[in-house]
């Protein structure tokens, strides 16, 4: 978790969306994804900042994407590592979004 409290932001686009962040420095970290069927979208990207990686952040924001997908009754790609990665560690939590 981050030592500091940030609002998940999120914004939709007609091709897809991203969750970020604004950072106490006023830098973005962000999970973008791009939506390839009505209920089928692919995690393209994660970033954070570098004074704030290892707290957290990234983590936060794609836990967010997988509870809000779900909510959505869609399935979850990857094709950014570390979302990829992320549903490797959450397994077997994660598998019914994954797709």
């Amino acid at each position: 978790m981050a030592p500091y409290p940030v609002e998940i932001s999120y914004e939709d686009t007609a091709k897809g969306g991203r969750y970020f962040m604004v950072m106490p420095n006023g830098e973005q970290s962000r999970c973008t994804f791009t939506r390839v069927g009505p209920s089928h979208i692919i995690a393209d990207h994660t970033f954070v900042p570098v004074p704030y990686r290892g707290h957290g952040v990234a983590e936060q924001m794609v836990e967010k994407l997988v509870t809000d997908a779900r909510a959505r009754g869609d399935k979850v790609s990857a094709t950014c590592w570390f979302v990829a990665d992320e549903f490797e560690r959450k397994r077997p939590a994660w598998d019914d979004v994954k797709a």
